[in-house]
Parts: structure tokens; sequence; C-alpha cells
């Protein structure tokens, strides 16, 4: 199971790094449409919300469930590009320009921080630090799949706003 969670988790998150690499800074601060984030800001929001950390290295318990078992629903919701979705003020991208080097080195580190814990901790304890409140306590496999599908829609918007911008 873990090899296959690492599989999705490195190949989503190297797609965003090379994306994000890909940019100039001043390409990477340009807003592609009115009231829309630039690409670095998608970037900050990502960091800001990897800062998971905490919770998956924080109380656990035993599930008394599948551990994957919130994860369809995650997917299902975070996967349809049709619906707008509005972020926690807490991981809200910040509106100065974002600085390429650091925002990738920021990035490359909280990632690196998921992998180990895909390959170190057993995925099916319940994480008890911190709920999402529509979804109750997430196991870490439903926070590294959260997290993996958060960034897939997030690459998805980054391939759009590449595209009007090198327009």
């Amino acid at each position: 199971m873990n090899t296959e969670v690492l599989n999705k988790f490195d190949k989503t998150t190297g797609e965003l790094l090379e994306l994000l690499s890909s940019l100039t800074e001043e390409q990477l601060n340009i807003p592609p449409f009115e009231n829309s984030w630039s690409a670095g800001q998608i970037g900050d929001h990502l960091y800001r919300s990897y800062s998971v950390m905490q919770i998956l290295t924080g109380t656990v318990e035993d599930a008394d469930r599948a551990p994957d078992e919130k994860l369809p629903e995650i997917e299902k919701l975070f996967l349809d590009f049709s619906i707008k979705m509005d972020s926690p003020k807490e991981i809200l991208p910040s509106t100065k320009p974002i600085k390429k080097d650091i925002l990738i080195d920021g990035l490359e580190e909280r990632i690196a921080s998921q992998r180990d814990i895909i390959l170190t901790k057993d995925l099916s304890k319940i994480c008890r630090d911190f709920e999402i409140p529509e979804y109750g306590p997430f196991t870490r496999l439903e926070w590294i799949g959260f997290n993996t599908v958060h960034t897939q829609r997030h690459v998805h918007q980054l391939k759009n706003i590449i595209q009007e911008i090198e327009s």
C-alpha cells in the first residue's frame, strides 16, 4: 500500500515542482486573470497546506475503520474541476511577490518530510490533533491522500495559468 501511495505522491509533487521551476520569478507572480492567484500564490498556498507534519507526527490512535475510507469522497470533490473552492484563511497565500528560490526550497523541504512519513510511519493510524470540519479525523493515509489530490487540483490550475501567461 505505501508503495502505491508514495508513487502517486511523488508523481504529483514532482509535477508541481517541475511546473513551478519552469517559470521565471516574473512569470511566477503574474495573475493570469482578474481575481485569480498567480502560479506563485498557488505554490505558496500548497506550501502552507503542507504544514501538516505536526498532525502526522502528533497524537495518533488505532483506526476502527479502513484507513482509506474517506479517500474516495475527497478525490471526488477535489478532482471535480468544475467546482470553485475557497481556501481556509489559515492557508491563503501571501499577497506579496513570491520569491521563486524560497518557494521551491520550502516546498521541497515539506514534500521530503511528508515522503519520510510515508516511508517510516504506520499510515493506518488516525491523527487526533486536527480535523477538517466536514470530514472528521483523518488517518495518516487520508492526510497524504488529501495532500496529493489537493496538489493534483492545483497542478491542473497551474497548467491553465502557464498556458495563459505564455500565450
